[in-house]
């Protein structure tokens, strides 16, 4: 039998949410979160958005791309973007929104503030208010894990308080054949956990412990969420960070764009990232004995992705 990566219900009690969402996470590195109670007329109006800014004239988009930011704010230009240790450029542009931080915030230098586009309309309130929703989601999902961890359930919430975390408008236009290089090549993700709000358009796919690829196509109005690069080292590894991609079309969708919307939750820029006690034994000796911290880390991927110099 195939395995599946299972879908969960946030409606459940919180100890049955825990259970099941944490096992997923154990097992596949992913889970499919329904109910998660963000307003689907405020989805809908963020695809529209972001289809609106994409289908700009190209000069016009290039004017939002920030050099030497890292992508971590504004418009990042097709092709910029590779996977660790890739030999082509994923085939995408994207568009980060982040957290907004107040004038003298101590963390503001490693978080900039946001830019907006002025040719669409609307365009700040919406995304303004997702992200919202999305941090939301983001803690009350951390701490079902928490208490899977057999950690107090607020134990994550000083981690990610006025956290680095990243919203993506994904545009992936449609693929010319012979293409080089796929939408997105195999990679894990850098942060803590990622909320992605299911595509119209197939392809993402995660690698199974058995070498093969498994579809992950979450129902209408659900999310995909994954463990990142971020929680796997804090965990020493019992929650994976599991490679996954977005494959190209089949012939017949080549000619359609997709669009996706990840949320990256990261850690507080200053975090500092150690093992916890938890999760090393005898069996499981501490894979990452020296602790980092959440921006240092990250840096040093953007510089392994082509995002930083």
């Amino acid at each position: 039998m195939t395995a599946a990566v299972p879908t969960i219900s946030m409606s459940l009690p919180a100890d049955e949410f825990a259970r099941a969402f944490g096992a997923s996470f154990e097992r596949f590195g992913f889970a499919m979160i329904t109910d998660h109670g963000i307003d689907p007329a405020l989805i809908d109006e963020a695809w529209d958005k972001a289809k609106a800014f994409f289908a700009l004239p190209e000069d016009v988009k290039r004017a939002y791309h920030i050099s030497g930011g890292g992508g971590a704010r504004g418009y990042t230009p097709f092709g910029t973007e590779i996977a660790k240790g890739a030999k082509e450029v994923d085939l995408k542009e994207f568009w980060h929104v982040g957290r907004d931080l107040p004038p003298g915030h101590r963390l503001a230098a490693q978080q900039p503030n946001n830019v907006w586009p002025a040719e669409v309309a609307g365009f700040r309130a919406v995304y303004d208010r997702l992200f919202a929703e999305f941090d939301r989601v983001g803690g009350r999902l951390l701490s079902g894990i928490a208490r899977y961890l057999g950690l107090d359930p607020d134990f994550f919430d000083d981690t990610i308080a006025d956290g680095n975390s990243v919203m993506r408008l994904l545009h992936y236009p449609p693929v010319a054949a012979p293409a080089k290089g796929i939408r997105a090549e195999a990679h894990e993700d850098i942060n803590t956990i990622t909320l992605l709000l299911g595509a119209e358009e197939a392809g993402l796919e995660i690698l199974d412990k058995d070498g093969s690829w498994l579809p992950v196509n979450p129902p209408p109005g659900a999310m995909a969420v994954n463990v990142g690069d971020m929680l796997q080292r804090l965990t020493n590894n019992r929650l994976p960070s599991t490679t996954h991609r977005v494959r190209n079309p089949d012939a017949g969708r080549a000619g359609v764009a997709r669009y996706s919307m990840p949320f990256f939750l990261h850690f507080r820029s200053d975090y500092p990232i150690e093992t916890l006690a938890s999760c090393v034994d005898a069996a499981h000796p501490d894979l990452y004995p020296d602790p980092i911290t959440a921006d240092t880390y990250l840096q040093q991927r953007l510089r392994e992705i082509g995002l930083k110099a």
